[in-house]
Parts: structure tokens; sequence; C-alpha cells
């Protein structure tokens, strides 16, 4: 070794300058200076691969140091230097070919790994700008996500819509319960929140300067920091992610990252497309020809014309019978009559004053008989009463189901714009920058 030529640093002081150099990257975006031989390490992948780091943060040529660390390990040099930029906020220096061998090849029957991950993050929040989320884009495009896959609409809508009734169906919600019924204004209520998530996902702001930089703490605990610990040595190689598809429907769930979320969509853009066709063909179906409801307690089967006449004729008697049928018979004036006609008999035939008393027996009888027959009588005028309460209700149901037919092609004229304006906002795709 020549006169005053520094040593060449040992492995382990490779790794304690590159930690410090992520820690000072993440605290204010610059290198701090690398001591003398600290990037001498022989047959290490890593030493070459923090001097070309240093010497592109600082604006001077680096292409002798990242051909000599790509020769050592080409996939880790490039995943060092694509992830070590993003995070200080100087993405637009990482070269096309760095972030392809750095990201590798996706596939849906494999998991994804921490850095392509990493790099599907910080590619999604403009840190390689438009060129680098368009590149993460194709890699995840060659995906092809099924059509007919539910779980893209119950990502976007883990939780039910609140789903009201009809104005036309107000003080009907036996109509409003009716699965064919129903059916039809949850999708209508689906389809309505699932193009309002969408439009939420695509507003996402632009993201061309959202870098480490600009905003303060932005990668603070997200993949790209995890991996780069990993890569220098300070943590164990994190195991594989995900699947790819798992992935997808993790980011488009509300409440994640909306730069992730934007992309997620533009991938699963044919699957959302299906599902609301489909719940605009369930808003579309005409209202069923009959329906049976249950009104005041009892079964009326409900068509277009009117109510069914047998059905509603079954449901009167079954009003008279519930009211009429339990009531007892008089008979204790029964009784009373005939203990008037004995004490009658025995006053004329032994003691007069006994058939005076008799006549008496026979007062209170016809009082008690007169009384139940009021009774009887109310009773028939409450039963007359609920029989026409019952065919009055009937009769406005019938036409509260031809008002909510009229509200059907309203609805499936907002559905269908519903599904226009989806269509639209998919195919814009995410915003590049």
């Amino acid at each position: 070794m020549p006169p005053g030529q520094a040593a060449p640093a040992n492995v382990t002081e490779l790794h304690r300058y590159a930690q410090a150099l992520i820690v000072q990257l993440t605290a204010d975006g610059t290198a701090p200076e690398p001591p003398p031989g600290v990037t001498d390490v022989p047959d290490h992948w890593l030493a070459p691969a923090v001097a070309a780091l240093v010497r592109i943060m600082a604006g001077e040529d680096a292409h002798e140091a990242v051909e000599r660390a790509s020769r050592l390990d080409a996939e880790r040099t490039a995943l060092f230097l694509c992830l070590a930029l993003a995070v200080c906020g100087l993405g637009d220096r990482v070269h096309a070919s760095w972030l392809g061998t750095a990201f590798g090849e996706l596939a849906a029957d494999r998991p994804v790994t921490p850095g392509q991950r990493a790099l599907w993050l910080a590619a999604a929040r403009g840190a390689y700008g438009p060129v680098g989320k368009i590149f993460v884009l194709r890699k995840l495009d060659a995906t092809a996500v099924p059509a007919e896959d539910e779980r893209w609409l119950k990502a976007l809508i883990p939780a039910e819509p609140e789903v009201t009734a009809p104005p036309s169906l107000d003080g009907f919600s036996e109509l409003a319960d009716l699965p064919e019924i129903a059916r039809s204004l949850k999708a209508a209520a689906t389809l309505r929140r699932l193009r309002e998530r969408c439009a939420e996902i695509v507003a996402t702001p632009a993201t061309g300067e959202v870098t480490k930089v600009v905003q303060g703490t932005i990668w603070t605990e997200d993949e790209p920091l995890a991996v780069l610990r990993s890569l220098i040595g300070q943590e164990d190689r994190e195991p594989p992610l995900g699947s790819l598809t798992e992935l997808l429907l993790r980011d488009i769930r509300p409440g994640g990252d909306p730069h992730l979320a934007a992309l997620a969509l533009h991938v699963g853009a044919p699957a959302v497309k299906a599902s609301a066709e489909a719940l605009l063909e369930v808003v579309r179906r005409p209202p069923p020809d009959s329906v049976t409801v249950s009104l005041l307690g009892h079964p009326v089967t409900l068509r277009p014309e009117g109510p069914d006449q047998e059905s509603l004729a079954a449901a009167e008697q079954r009003i008279a019978a519930e009211r009429l049928s339990g009531r007892p018979r008089p008979w204790g004036a029964y009784v009373l009559f005939g203990v008037a006609a004995v004490l009658v008999v025995l006053g004329l035939l032994l003691f007069p004053p006994l058939a005076v008393a008799g006549l008496g027996v026979a007062g209170g009888a016809g009082y008690l008989l007169w009384r139940h027959r009021v009774a009887e009588g109310q009773e028939m005028r409450q039963v007359q009463k609920r029989i026409s309460e019952l065919s009055d209700l009937a009769d406005k149901a019938v036409w509260a189901l031809h008002e909510y037919a009229r509200e059907l092609e309203a609805r499936a004229e907002a559905a269908a714009e519903d599904v226009a304006e989806l269509t639209r906002m998919l195919r814009r795709g995410p915003r590049a920058a």
C-alpha cells in the first residue's frame, strides 16, 4: 500500500457508513462525507454502489462506480440506487435501465417482493416522474384482471351502502322490503357509491413533486426505507409479500394511499366496469307483475290492475273470523231465561209470588241479551271498518307500485349516467404527473 493512502475499510465499517447515509438521506436529503477508504471494500457490491450514490447526489459522473457494483450484484445495485435516490428527492436521476433491473417481472402466480413493492410505491407517489409511473403501470398491466372478479367491488365498497325507500313507497315499508324492489334499490345505491368512490380515487392530486425533500417525513415508515435497511444489512431480508391481486385489492380499499389506489383502479378497471354494468342491469329490471305483501297483518296479492280479489276476500274473512269467532255466546242470559220459566210455572201451580219473581228474572235475562247484541253490533261495525281500511290500503299500495314504476325509469336513467361517468373515469386512467 503506498505511503499516505488509507487502508481499505472492512464490511462492518461500510455498513455503518451506509446506515448513517440512509439516516441523513431521510433527514435532509443529503449524504455525509464518506470516511477515507470506506468505499474501497473489495468484492462487495455495496461499496461501489454507495460511491456511485454519493457521486450522483453531488452531480458527478458515477458511470464507472455503477459498472463495478453491477458486475458484483446488478439487481441489488439497481434497487439500492433507485430507492435511495427516490428517498432523497432525486428520483429524476434514476436510469430507466436501473428501474427495469431492480423491478424484475411480476406474475399473478408469484408473490410480490418487498423491492418491487417499494419501487411500486415510490413510482406511484411520483418519485420518478411520469416515466416511472408509466413504467410501473405497464408492469401491473401485464397481469390481466378477470372481468368477473367481484372482489374489486367489495374492496372499493366494503360497507353496505345506506338504502332509503323512494318517496313513492313512503308508508309502505312492506313494499320496500320485497326482494325484487330491495335488490333494485340496493343496486342503485351501490352504483352511486361506486361512482363516488372512483371519483375520490381519480381526484388524487398530481404527484410529480411528491418527494422526501418537499414533503418532509413522507417515507418515514414506508417500504422504500425498510428495503434500503434490508439491503445494507441493517435488518434481515424481508420475506415476500402477498400476491399481486391481494396487494391491489388492499390498495383500493378506503383509507389507503391515494396514489396506490389510483394505480390499482387502473389495473382493476375491467372488473370495476363489469360490476357497474351488472348493477345497472339489476336497477333496470322492471317491477314484478304481482307481489304479495302483508297488509294489516294479512297477505294480499297486488297486481297493476288492482288487488287480487280472491286474496283480498280471504283476508277479509280472516279479519271477521279473528274479531267474531272468539266472542262467547250469552250463556248467562239463556240460563236466566230457563230459571225464569221454572219460577213462572211454579208460581202458577203453587205460589203466585214465584211467578212475579220469574218475570223479574226474565227481565234481567233480556237485559243481558240486549247488551250482548249491542256489543256484537259494535264489533261488526269494527270489522266492517277494518275491512274497509284493508281495501283502501290495498288500493293505495297498488298506486304506490305504479308511482314506483315511474320512479324506476328516472332511477335507471341516473344509474346509466353513473355507469357512463364511471367508464369515462376508468378510460382516463391515473394521471402520470
